[in-house]
């Protein structure tokens, strides 16, 4: 077979970009059109805009998902916000956010990939998440008082992230995911940018409040199934009862 696996590897490797190249686009698009097209005063979208550019999307692809979301071109943002409930296997509880131009297409697709868990019913599992803002930082002070921060940001609580949990953050800096309540995401991130905090997440978010005790094989086979869900081009998050 010589070579061809190499050329396999480098396809899959390029689907993985152009996937992954859609999801920064439609967050960028996302973004605009909740909180309107100036970054300056949109905290989601700067911090999309800022992750977009570290991987490498040019300026005119930003700028025109800008402004069809902000319905400020010709092309306007058709775009569903829709979330599913379920359970990955072994009882892990599952909430699948997902942004899409067409629902009768993406909920049958998404209704197959829980074959291996199971889909549940609208509200059937959300009371097992808390439904917050998320703001996920990092500085080079390693130093610095995080819960000084949170408190003069107006946080409601926080924890440390390393480059392992986001792999904005760089290593051997200081990471840090503050949780606001949902009407205080955007001043908080804009505090911690004024004070030097390098913003790489802002958005609402679901944290799961108990955590399933699972083995390494059941880790492994919630893994598979997780991966799965958040490789379909209109999941947007993948929020899971799972360390």
């Amino acid at each position: 077979m010589g070579r061809q696996w190499l050329q396999a590897k480098r396809e899959v490797a390029h689907l993985k970009k152009g996937q992954a190249t859609q999801k920064l686009v439609k967050e960028i698009m996302v973004a605009a059109k909740m909180g309107g097209s100036d970054a300056g005063a949109n905290a989601r979208l700067a911090a999309a805009i800022e992750k977009a550019r570290k991987n490498s999307v040019s300026k005119d692809v930003i700028e025109r998902a800008v402004k069809k979301g902000a319905g400020l071109g010709e092309e306007k943002l058709t775009m569903e916000h829709v979330i599913f409930e379920g359970y990955a296997p072994h009882k892990v509880p599952v909430i699948v956010e997902v942004f899409t131009d067409n629902n009768n297409r993406t909920a049958p697709e998404i209704r197959v990939l829980f074959k291996k868990g199971q889909l549940g019913s609208p509200g059937s599992n959300k009371f097992l998440f808390d439904h917050v803002g998320l703001v996920e930082v990092w500085q080079s002070n390693n130093s610095v008082d995080v819960e000084a921060a949170a408190i003069e940001a107006g946080a409601d609580d926080f924890a440390l992230l390393d480059s392992e949990e986001n792999d904005d953050i760089p290593p051997n800096t200081m990471g840090v995911r503050f949780i606001t309540s949902r009407t205080a995401t955007g001043s908080v991130a804009g505090w911690l940018r004024e004070h030097g905090w390098n913003v790489v997440l802002c958005e609402l978010g679901f944290l799961p409040r108990q955590f399933p005790d699972l083995s390494e094989e059941q880790r492994r086979e919630v893994g598979e199934f997780l991966q799965a869900l958040d490789d379909h081009d209109d999941v947007h998050r993948v929020w899971a009862a799972v360390r």
